[in-house]
């Protein structure tokens, strides 16, 4: 089972709505605008998104974010990164 990591761009001048709708699709694909570690909640950056626990190959992932993303923008961009093992963090708030 593998974590993503994603980042979703939106080009131009969305208003913060346009974010808000977003988060929305992004969450009903199944992607978390937060993690835990040690029994704290952490929210991540600004339109950074995790698909813990997954099957799919990262392709796939790509696939499902370009299907929220495009539900609410235009003109964007999708970066998807796969990890196995534990990643390293510094500075995120708490959820």
């Amino acid at each position: 089972m593998s974590n993503f990591i994603v980042r979703v761009e939106l080009y131009g001048t969305p208003a913060e709505g346009v974010y808000a709708n977003l988060h929305t699709a992004m969450k009903t694909k199944g992607f978390s605008r937060t993690f835990t570690d040690n029994g704290k909640t952490y929210s991540l950056p600004h339109a950074m998104y995790l698909l813990p626990n997954s099957n799919s190959a990262t392709v796939n992932v790509v696939d499902l974010a370009k299907q929220a993303a495009s539900t609410v923008w235009k003109d964007f961009a999708v970066l998807v990164t796969r990890t196995e093992v534990r990643f390293e963090y510094f500075g995120l708030k708490l959820a």
